[in-house]
């Protein structure tokens, strides 16, 4: 199972939500099945719909 944070922790370097969505696609790709979420993205341009647009990321994987 893969959680947020652990992304966000692994990838200290991302600054934006959009940065964010890329991670968990490639985590996604690389065979992931479960996502968890943990914590709110701390980024400026998350949306309120955060939840709804990583889940629909990481189930898209392409």
């Amino acid at each position: 199972m893969l959680y947020l944070s652990q992304i966000m922790i692994s990838n200290q370097e991302m600054e934006s939500f959009d940065e964010l969505k890329q991670a968990i696609k490639e985590f996604a790709r690389q065979g992931e099945m479960y996502l968890r979420f943990d914590v709110k993205p701390p980024y400026p341009d998350t949306p309120l719909d955060w939840e709804d647009q990583l889940e629909a990321t990481f189930s898209s994987r392409y």
